[in-house]
């Protein structure tokens, strides 16, 4: 049988005319002839039902002597749910209930019949024994009106809940029978003049206006475990009615922040959280729009974001509906007292503003104030204490399993449509997006879309119609897609690549093993619980190939964020805008899990010079301060540094800041014939001649040399050298040899 019972066969058509008496109006019965009656019988039980057509709701019968065969007395109420008047034709079918059928939970909201007449206050106890003895094995479905009759006055409650014991989820209509364990929870808005007092047991509260939350149906994903902290501490206390917080003697949480990189979902989800609320429409404010040039004029902006929810408590106290203020780029108006120069004191008072508004002296305790932003270091901290923006979530960047659900939801309609091509394998891009946030795969899923679009296009006629059905996205367009998407907080692959413009060739045993030890650093830092910070110096002389060592391990590493911090992208700053930078780099390695830093050259860095010596003594504090600060909590760093003048770096103290180094050589005789016969431009028996000659020379100046040497004593010659068809002649690579004076 079914969940919501069954429906005899036959139906019987009946003519609607008026409840026999005013006061059976109050019973939410219907009434027929005695003869009529045992129509509606539900076998073994005393019960009669009958479900209307439309099947809109389930009518309790009984009988009456006034009322003739072939009639059914119906009170307005239930006309009005049937859509039907008095004297119309009504189809009525016996309706048989399952099992399990009885009410666990029944929320019902009250109104009086004649609004806005008076105030009342009703006792919810007492009030639910009336009801429940009243209408004992009536059948209730959500939406159903009933009128009723309490302490002289004329109520109608509508059913907003209905749940059944033991009931499993469906998609059906929400129904079941009124039993002696049936609990009330009564709902009535702050218009309807109905204080409802007494409700000690109520276990949930009309806060939300769901049930259960579906975050995906909502559209943020990846985000679970921060939504399950943000309702922990911010509205399990607002879920339980406002006694059980009074004797637990504590105040609901006012504000929170969520703060973490940009495009990863803050706003997104404070907006899905606004519209979640049941209480009302929240507030959306941007930071900068509630500044004026006018003065005072700002603080009065703020008071009057907070004057409805003052007003609202003034009247209704605890009963108060919850306000919600949503403040994006709150570090707009809310920056560090003092830490601006204007001159104006503005924002200082902006700040005090807020600060009093929230928890001052007459604290509210019916706001909730949500602030976003991506540099919570420039907020004032007294906005952060408890009793303030006391949750702070961050909003991080998504794992694989969160940017398979975010890519999910942004393929969602195209897959109901029948726009992905079977190949689409999001796992497989989930897994190759590493630190995109959740902005950036949205990016990519748009660029994808659009080379499927561009493809039913053609330049030369525009207007030609587009065949909607042959629109495939492929994985081919999103794998396009991600050349164009760069993710913020990825890997410099392209600074990366132009570290080793030439490879990684084979060039000796002790390159070799630098490389392998470098590589075992990285799986420590994967690995090791205890290791969250490694450092690593490679050093040598100039064009030995320390970049390019260093940039290999950051490629092979494959780990999700990889920078390159040099000189050549700093040139003219000033010392404490390139300290700034240096910071930033870092400061986003610790958003990710894994991390390598390389920076390269660190005297280049240092601004040293061997005249004097002279150096930037805050740079060097900066890095001395950065290489030994450890990452947060479940974030892993490795930071490769790079230097020609290791000796001077000893003597300032930088070397000891490293764990371990390495020398990385230049080419002895037998590296660079590896090297030559690698690149296979000599004739093999001059390769042993042009090896002795590249003893103790750098990898980069070997090769510029046979770069020089390619060309020919002409010119011209190195496509065909390249390419195999020539060689280059010993006696011209001397020449260039001998040009190049010092290496």
């Amino acid at each position: 049988m079914s969940r919501f019972g069954s429906q005899s066969s036959a139906s019987m058509t009946m003519i609607v005319i008026n409840t026999p008496a005013a006061d059976l109006a109050f019973t939410n019965l219907g009434y027929c002839s005695p003869s009529d009656l045992p129509n509606f019988r539900v076998p073994n039980f005393n019960l009669f039902l009958a479900s209307t057509a439309g099947d809109s709701f389930i009518l309790s019968l009984a009988a009456h002597p006034s009322v003739t065969s072939g009639n059914i007395g119906l009170n307005s109420i239930q006309r009005r749910q049937a859509r039907v008047s008095s004297g119309d034709n009504v189809s009525l079918i016996r309706f048989i209930p399952p099992e399990n059928f009885n009410l666990a939970l029944l929320t019902l909201e009250l109104e009086f019949v004649k609004k806005g007449t008076k105030n009342e206050q009703v006792d919810a106890v007492l009030l639910a024994n009336q009801l429940r003895k009243r209408f004992l094995n009536q059948v209730m479905t959500v939406g159903q009106k009933v009128i009723f009759e309490y302490h002289g006055n004329n109520y109608i409650f509508t059913v907003n809940r209905a749940s059944v014991e033991d009931e499993e989820k469906s998609n059906a209509l929400e129904r079941g029978m009124i039993s002696n364990d049936t609990y009330f929870v009564f709902e009535a808005s702050n218009a309807s003049g109905i204080k409802i007092v007494n409700q000690r047991e109520a276990a949930s509260s009309n806060i939300f206006r769901h049930k259960e939350f579906n975050l995906q149906s909502l559209g943020i994903g990846g985000l679970s475990a921060e939504f399950a902290d943000i309702f922990r501490r911010a509205f399990a206390s607002r879920v339980f009615p406002p006694h059980v917080t009074s004797k637990l003697g504590i105040k609901h949480v006012k504000g929170m922040l969520l703060f973490g990189p940009p495009g990863t979902g803050k706003t997104l989800m404070a907006r899905q959280i606004g519209k979640m609320l049941n209480g009302r429409e929240p507030k959306i404010v941007n930071g900068p729009e509630v500044l004026s040039k006018f003065v005072g004029e700002t603080e009065k902006n703020i008071r009057d974001l907070f004057a409805d929810a003052e007003n609202d408590q003034r009247s209704h106290g605890d009963q108060s509906e919850l306000h919600v203020i949503i403040f994006d780029e709150i570090d707009a108006i809310c920056k560090s007292r003092g830490s601006t120069r204007d001159g104006t004191g503005v924002h200082d008072s902006i700040v005090n503003q807020l600060l009093t508004k929230i928890d001052g002296v007459e604290s509210l305790n019916n706001v909730l104030l949500i602030g976003m932003t991506n540099r919570k270091d420039m907020l004032d901290e007294a906005l952060l204490r408890p009793g303030r923006l006391e949750v702070q979530v961050e909003i991080s960047l998504p794992d694989e399993n969160g940017r398979l659900q975010i890519l999910q939801i942004h393929t969602n309609k195209m897959k109901e449509n029948s726009f992905l091509a079977p190949d689409i394998n999001l796992q497989e891009l989930a897994a190759r997006t590493k630190n995109f946030s959740g902005a950036e795969l949205e990016g990519i899923v748009k660029s994808a879309v659009s080379y499927a679009l561009n493809r039913q296009l053609s330049l030369d006629d525009l207007t030609k119609p587009v065949d909607e059905e042959s629109i495939k996205v492929t994985m081919d367009d999103f794998l396009n897609a991600l050349h164009e998407i760069v993710p913020a907080f990825g890997a410099s692959t392209d600074d990366l690549q132009r570290c080793r413009l030439n490879g990684m060739a084979d060039c000796g045993d002790r390159n070799k093993h630098i490389y392998q030890r470098a590589m075992l650093l990285v799986e420590q830092v994967k690995v090791s619980k205890g290791s969250p910070l490694v450092t690593c110096l490679l050093e040598g002389p100039s064009g030995s190939g320390k970049t390019a060592l260093a940039a290999t391990a950051g490629i092979d590493s494959d780990f999700p964020y990889v920078k390159i911090i040099s000189a050549e992208t700093m040139i003219g700053l000033h010392e404490s805008t390139k300290c700034a930078q240096i910071v930033k780099v870092f400061e986003d390695a610790y958003k990710s899990p894994l991390s390598i830093i390389i920076l390269d050259d660190i005297e280049r860095l240092l601004e040293y010079l061997a005249i004097g010596p002279r150096f930037s003594n805050i740079i060097s504090q900066t890095l001395l301060v950065l290489l030994k600060r450890l990452p947060p909590k479940g974030k892993k760093l490795l930071v490769i540094g790079t230097t020609s003048e290791v000796t001077f770096l000893d003597s300032v103290g930088i070397c000891d800041a490293f764990a371990v180094t390495y020398n990385v050589p230049t080419l002895k005789t037998e590296d660079a014939k590896k090297v030559l016969k690698q690149l296979n431009v000599f004739a093999e028996e001059d390769i042993d001649q042009a090896a002795e000659a590249l003893n103790d020379m750098p990898i980069k100046k070997l090769y510029m040399l046979i770069e020089m040497a390619a060309q020919g004593e002409q010119g011209g010659a190195a496509e065909a050298i390249y390419s195999g068809k020539e060689k280059i002649k010993i006696s011209h690579f001397y020449d260039c040899l001998q040009d190049m004076v010092r290496y």
